[in-house]
């Protein structure tokens, strides 16, 4: 459904649906003319980046799709012993479609702790950025094996602001390149399934024991996992930052925001959590409303969207198109929605065209300046 102009008829539609409104939803915002939003219909003709997905392919479906829905893509690198494949062949898939999709698509390289504990890992560690920034990587992915599986040659687990990851750090921030960092994970990882929030956590650490954090008390809490990437920032102010997952503070904008106010060079992506904004938007609507419109130079649109060499392409299609309307509806109508991942219905939030160009576009080529803005090819070469 998609917002025709102002908010009334929407807003009624909605207090029909779900039985009452909420006074500060009734007057959340006056009638204003349709001009200063977009609706559904504008969907396929705005030009939008989607900041963090993972194209492990070499095949040509989801790029198609991400040009028939005018998406240009960063594709991110990891590397995780329990999340195949490895990085140096997510690098090949990544390669392959930049060069197939000129100015469809970009990546990000990551960093190995495989041999962390080996004296040449440094050396290795530099000499692969290096090279990665050579063949054009536009950011450096820090994943959250820092933090909830490495450990030191004394068996201490290791946190990002060990100190043996500043000569890295500062290599990047030597080179003008950005960091994507996963660091932690949401908060519902520390809490036992049926007190999680979301439908896809509660799958998400079902099938993952290994990083659900509740099963595993003898790891870092949440808290300390949260000061060690911000103790890591305060190391390094000059450093520009992309906090994965709306930084691991997905549960609450507030604490999002003590962190953007407190670091200046912090910005953060969506990927994966914007059921975790429409949560909070089923409960206090004006907040998020409201967190967005003053940190819109600080957001970035982004689906986590995962793809595979086996992922069928017309359940893709299907899937990816459907998500990604999903999304726009919630940013740019005030239509009542409700969401597969939890009970309580929600109103988009309905954000002025000029607010949902930066999260949709603008933001991502600030923070990612290496992204291509050239023409744009829907057919592999």
């Amino acid at each position: 459904m998609g917002n025709k102009g102002s908010y009334i008829t929407p807003l009624l539609a909605g207090c029909l649906l779900f039985g009452a409104c909420t006074e500060e939803v009734r007057s959340a915002n006056p009638a204003k003319p349709a001009e200063e939003f977009y609706t559904a219909d504008d969907f396929n003709k705005i030009p939008k980046v989607d900041a963090h997905v993972h194209v492990n392919t070499y095949k040509p479906d989801y790029l198609l799709q991400a040009a028939e829905d005018d998406f240009r893509l960063i594709t991110i690198n990891l590397d995780d012993v329990h999340e195949p494949p490895p990085m140096e062949e997510q690098q090949q898939y990544a390669l392959h479609q930049i060069k197939a999709f000129p100015g469809r698509i970009a990546y990000a390289t990551t960093i190995s702790i495989r041999n962390f504990n080996q004296p040449d890992w440094l050396n290795q560690t530099l000499a692969y950025l290096q090279k990665s920034f050579e063949q054009g990587a536009i950011a450096v992915k820090i994943y959250k094996v820092i933090g909830m599986s490495l450990r030191d040659s004394s068996g201490k687990l290791v946190m990002i602001d060990d100190p043996r990851f500043d000569p890295v750090i500062d290599f990047i921030i030597a080179h003008h390149i950005p960091i994507l960092g996963h660091l932690a994970e949401p908060k519902n990882c520390w809490l036992p399934v049926e007190e999680m929030t979301i439908k896809g956590d509660k799958q998400y650490f079902t099938e993952n024991p290994l990083y659900h954090m509740y099963r595993h008390p003898e790891f870092p809490s949440y808290e300390a996992q949260i000061a060690a990437r911000d103790h890591m920032l305060e190391k390094h102010p000059d450093l520009k930052f992309i906090g994965a997952h709306l930084g691991s503070l997905e549960w609450d904008v507030d604490e999002l925001a003590k962190r953007l106010d407190k670091f200046p060079n912090m910005a953060v992506d969506m990927a994966a959590r914007i059921p975790h904004l429409q949560y909070q938007a089923a409960k206090n609507w004006r907040k998020v409303h409201d967190f967005i419109i003053k940190y819109q130079d600080r957001l970035l649109y982004a689906t986590d969207d995962v793809i595979s060499t086996d992922t069928d392409p017309v359940a893709l299609k299907k899937r990816i198109n459907e998500g990604r309307k999903r999304d726009w509806e919630f940013f740019t109508s005030h239509d009542p929605m409700t969401s597969l991942e939890f009970e309580q219905p929600f109103n988009g939030l309905q954000l002025p065209r000029s607010v949902v160009d930066k999260i949709y576009r603008l933001n991502a080529e600030q923070e990612y300046p290496g992204i291509s803005a050239g023409e744009k090819t829907s057919k592999p070469e």
